[in-house]
């Protein structure tokens, strides 16, 4: 007879043999009752639909963070140098996708190779050596046969030993890589090849190994010590393990009606495609399993900036009314009309102004468009109700500026505008301060000051800050706390793409102003290559002897000697005792204490100065109709949208203005296009989408804005039709439950406060 003790703690220790006996498994839910004779009836009950299912969940978010050195074939060293590339877990893995693909279902004769096409063909190698030409240029080749023909590999970065002993005559291989025309010779360069063993033929090689042959192949990214084959057989043995872990949120509150995948078959396919789609597809992502976690990504990315937004709609706002107090008088002021561009912003400006709710706005715009003039119109609205109004710019000469067209302005309308900035000091400081507290300055122009802790306003309705993108979302929130839920207008000259803008700037309504005023004269743009400095130089003369001034800008301030790039310090030295003797030449760069910037620039605005010579400091800088010539050294240095801003500093005034980008000639494929673009067109939107096309989204505003999810997968240039459709997807979801409460959003929920963060800083999802 079996007889089982009660613990002191009431629990009671059953053998595992017995239970197994009785058909019980370890984690079986069990029910234990009594009968009158003191006998135990012990049966099994079933869990409960919802525990089952999260305790399912749980155990497979633990095995997407399985570590990698635990798969088959990955020991330690090699789990380190996937740990380089990001690839910790078998999360990243999974998420690591292939960057093209390559068809190993047949084989391309070498005669049938076409030039631009990346191709995947078999041969043997017939000659390898190396290679040195007669300007002393030395490189490795190797002569590859088939029965159709045959073609030159070449290396230009190589190890000599091991190539000879790699590429001897007679072995045989498959061979990747891009088809190149130099004449009549068609080479393929630093292909990659994967070797047949001695003595085996292609038939057996490719029975042999399914995974590499006989079907599509993913394309892997690759660091050093990692190979394509040994990529695709690990992959192979992540998603076959773990691509089922993969949860779907939005399985059934989402994507029905969107023809998404599950996330688990998506991620199979973008891995190991079927035969059901083709190379093209796969290639531009076009695919359904590439649509899918595309869509995945952008979803979450946009339910949390439409949950931030949501949560500034939820706030109490100020309802301004609008009088027309002093918006009319200053139209009756204006020597110009508003254009049709700038009415219709107002309007949208307006419109939130008057709602209960706080607005939130950017306004962008080409330089020289007229923002200040509509951002001047809504800080007179919010005159008109009694409140301040603060105005935040980016340096204190642009703040400068600001004044000094606002108070023009202002002044004839009876309203009071006050300046503050960091070289404002003692008592002229102190009497500015209690002038916004007390409320009398009613309109607060400055730079960072204008949110530090000791100013206080007494009734702060609407905040507008001047280059967004100078500025992180934390300024914003600071200068939002300065009243009791400010409007806020924010100010670009850096054109946006849209989708990149609803990408950025999500919690934020948009207004385009994509008119530029009559009378503004585009600037001629040429690029110049090295061999014609002096017909630079005597431009800039001339202009100088018509009594205008000139910038000359480069990108390093002091030269290094890994550099060969001219910097600003040498070259103003150079310019002024060399080249021009005869004219007052300036210098400023970013080194420069903040009051000998200030000197400078107000000595070249007052004429006190002929030629600026500048680094990028200039780029959102002041405003001299007079200066019409730039020279931009080492152009292609530069971003496009940076030579855009740059640019923008001449032409300010009605004579014709150029701007010359000089180049040494040396110049890469991107470099040519991006200045090709600069003499093509003074479109800002134009140049964004085209820099945006060329260098990709990644750091395109200058700064990577801070407080996003990252892309594993999206492109937000390349996949703007699907950034569309998932924003209105999480927006209307947003609507439908505000505070993603309801119990079969749970998983949406979980899923959107794990790829957020802690960034969100919303209560409600927290």
């Amino acid at each position: 007879m079996l007889e089982l003790k009660l613990a002191d703690n009431g629990a009671l220790t059953v053998p595992g043999d017995l239970l197994e006996k009785a058909g019980f498994k370890p984690g079986d839910r069990l029910k234990v009752e009594t009968d009158g004779e003191g006998r135990l009836f012990v049966e099994k009950v079933a869990e409960p639909p919802a525990a089952r299912q999260e305790l399912r969940e749980a155990m497979n978010r633990k095995n997407l963070q399985t570590p990698m050195r635990f798969i088959k074939g990955v020991g330690p060293k090699l789990a380190e140098t996937l740990a380089r590339k990001g690839i910790v877990t078998v999360e990243d893995a999974l998420y690591l996708l292939p960057h093209r693909y390559e068809d190993r279902r047949s084989f391309i004769p070498i005669s049938s190779l076409r030039p631009g096409e990346t191709s995947v063909f078999f041969g043997e190698v017939l000659s390898a050596d190396l290679v040195a030409t007669k300007g002393g240029k030395r490189f490795f080749e190797a002569l590859v046969r088939d029965e159709s023909g045959t073609i030159m590999c070449k290396w230009f970065r190589y190890n000599a030993a091991f190539m000879k002993k790699a590429w001897r005559p007679g072995r045989k291989g498959v061979f990747t890589g891009e088809v190149s025309q130099y004449g009549m010779q068609r080479e393929v360069h630093h292909p990659e090849v994967e070797w047949m063993a001695d003595g085996d033929d292609l038939a057996a090689m490719m029975a042999r190994d399914p995974g590499n042959f006989g079907r599509i192949v993913p394309v892997y990214p690759l660091t050093e010590g990692l190979n394509q084959k040994l990529m695709r057989k690990m992959m192979k043995t992540v998603v076959e393990e773990f691509a089922d872990n993969v949860g779907d949120p939005l399985a059934g509150p989402v994507a029905v009606g969107l023809s998404m995948l599950p996330l688990n078959v998506a991620l199979r396919e973008v891995h190991f495609p079927g035969e059901d789609v083709t190379l093209n597809d796969l290639n531009e992502r076009k695919t359904p399993a590439h649509r899918t976690l595309t869509f995945d990504e952008f979803f979450f990315l946009e339910l949390g900036l439409a949950l931030k937004k949501q949560g500034i709609a939820m706030e109490d706002g100020i309802p301004f009314q609008v009088t027309h107090k002093y918006t009319r008088e200053l139209l009756r002021q204006l020597p110009f009309q508003m254009t049709a561009a700038q009415r219709r912003v107002l309007s949208e400006i307006k419109a939130d102004m008057m709602a209960p709710h706080p607005m939130h706005r950017l306004v962008q715009g080409d330089v020289g468009c007229g923002k200040t003039l509509v951002a001047l119109m809504a800080a007179l609205v919010a005159v008109e109700n009694d409140r301040q109004v603060a105005i935040m710019a980016p340096t204190e000469i642009l703040a400068e500026q600001h004044f000094l067209n606002i108070h023009r302005w202002c002044e004839s309308l009876g309203i009071r505008v006050e300046l503050l900035t960091a070289s404002l000091k003692g008592k002229a400081r102190a009497e500015r301060l209690a002038a916004i507290a007390a409320g009398t300055a009613q309109i607060v122009i400055g730079t960072h000051s204008v949110i530090q802790e000791k100013v206080e306003f007494s009734r702060l309705g609407l905040g507008i800050i001047d280059e967004q993108h100078r500025f992180g979302v934390l300024q914003r929130g600071i200068l939002k706390k300065k009243g009791t839920n400010p409007d806020i207008l924010v100010m670009t000259a850096t054109p946006i793409p849209r989708t990149l803008a609803m990408t950025v700037f999500g919690d934020l309504s948009l207004s385009v102003i994509d008119e530029l005023p009559p009378g503004r004269t585009p600037v001629d743009t040429k690029v110049v290559f090295e061999s014609r400095r002096q017909q630079v130089y005597s431009a800039i003369k001339e202009e100088v002897a018509r009594g205008r001034q000139a910038y000359v800008i480069y990108p390093l301030v002091e030269e290094t000697e890994k550099s060969e790039l001219k910097a600003a310090t040498q070259m103003a030295e150079h310019l002024a005792a060399d080249v021009f003797p005869q004219l007052r030449v300036g210098l400023l760069h970013g080194r420069m204490k903040p009051e000998e910037k200030e000197e400078v620039m107000r000595s070249f605005k007052g004429r006190d100065l002929d030629l600026l010579v500048a680094t990028t400091v200039i780029e959102v800088g002041i405003d001299v109709p007079n200066a019409t010539v730039m020279v931009i050294e080492h152009a292609e240095r530069f971003g496009l949208s940076q030579l855009h801003q740059l640019r923008g500093r001449v032409g300010r005034g009605e004579a014709r203005s150029r701007c010359l980008l000089l180049t040494s000639g040396k110049l890469s494929e991107e470099g040519e296009k991006r200045l090709r673009v600069m003499e093509e067109t003074n479109d800002g939107f134009r140049i964004a989408e085209a820099d945006l096309e060329i260098r990709g989204p990644g750091d395109f505003l200058g700064t990577r804005q801070a407080g996003l999810p990252d892309f594993r997968v999206a492109n937000i240039l390349r996949d703007g039709s699907l950034l569309e459709a998932a924003r209105q997807a999480a927006f209307e979801f947003i609507e439908k439950d505000p505070l993603l409460s309801l119990a079969e959003h749970e998983q949406v929920r979980f899923e959107l406060v794990r790829r957020w963060g802690g960034r969100l800083e919303l209560a409600s999802v927290a």
